[in-house]
Order: structure tokens, then sequence, then C-alpha cells
């Protein structure tokens, strides 16, 4: 069974497997926890993450977010990331969402159920009528998978696809 379950200490060594093998930036998605040990995940990101879900101890520029881990059945094989609100730089730019399929598991179709579970779980959390998403240029499949989640193109520039996707 497929499902979204947020970020926790309970799951945290699940959790780092999959943040572990994630680069600190691949096609936008960052990770601040690349190349750092599980005791420091477990001490520090981890708690971090699961604050400012809350709201709390929020960076300047920051708004809520909440990190998810998608499951299939007992194994995690992606992570998707739902801001709560837009504030004008992401409004321009990142958006709502983000997410990253585990690199054995791309081309199952877990980015394109993945995201359709998001919608729904964001549908009550995001005040804007839409979600706000973008997209490298040079990761097509990442594009399909907004796509049939029903995603259209609304702007572009050198480098990024900026989609939206009706609540």
């Amino acid at each position: 069974m497929l499902y979204l379950k947020e970020a926790n200490m309970e799951d945290a060594q699940e959790e780092y497997a999959m943040i572990s093998q994630m680069p600190a930036d691949e096609n936008g998605m960052t990770n601040p926890a690349a190349g750092i040990s599980f005791e420091e995940f477990r001490e520090n990101v981890l708690p971090r993450i699961i604050k400012h879900t809350k709201g709390e101890d929020l960076p300047d520029g920051w708004v809520p977010e909440t990190q998810y881990f998608l499951w299939d059945d007992d194994r995690i094989v992606g992570l998707f990331r739902l801001r709560h609100y837009l504030n004008d730089f992401l409004r321009q730019y990142h958006g709502h969402i983000g997410y990253a399929i585990k690199k054995g598991e791309r081309g199952k179709g877990y980015g394109t159920k993945g995201l359709a579970l998001l919608l729904k779980e964001g549908k009550d959390i995001i005040r804007e009528e839409e979600f706000y998403l973008s997209v490298h240029k040079d990761n097509p499949a990442s594009l399909m998978v907004q796509k049939k989640n029903g995603a259209r193109i609304v702007r572009e520039d050198e480098i990024n696809y900026y989609t939206r996707i009706s609540k």
C-alpha cells in the first residue's frame, strides 16, 4: 500500500536511509542533511524539520513546510515537501511542492502517485487557490509527473517551467 507519512522521530532510521542517499541538490530539490551522520540527523536535522511543520524556528524568509515520506508498505520510496503558504519569492519561483524519488525506484509511477496523494493532503492546508510548482527544463520526467496530476505551464525562464495545479 502506498501512503504519505509526516517526518517523525519513530521512523528516523528509515527516513535517514532515504535522506542520506539524496545529493545536496538535485533538480532544485535541496537536501540540507547530505553527508551528515545518523546521529546528527536524529539529534538536530529531524527535530528542526518537525518544528518547521509547526512554523517554529523558521529562518528568515521561510514559511511552514511539512515533509512527507512516501512509503510503499514498509519501505520509503520518496520524499515530498509541502509549503503551507507562499511568500513573494516562493510564489515567483519555487512554489508549494518539492519532491524526490529514491534513485532505484524512479520510473515506477511513484512520483505521479505520490504527488496525487500530496495534492489531496494539501487541499486543506494551502491558502492559495492553486498549487504552485516549478520544474527544471532538463527534467522531463518530473514535468510529466506534474502534467499527469493536472499541471499546466504558466510561464518559463531559461532554467525552469512554472506550473499550476487547480485545487
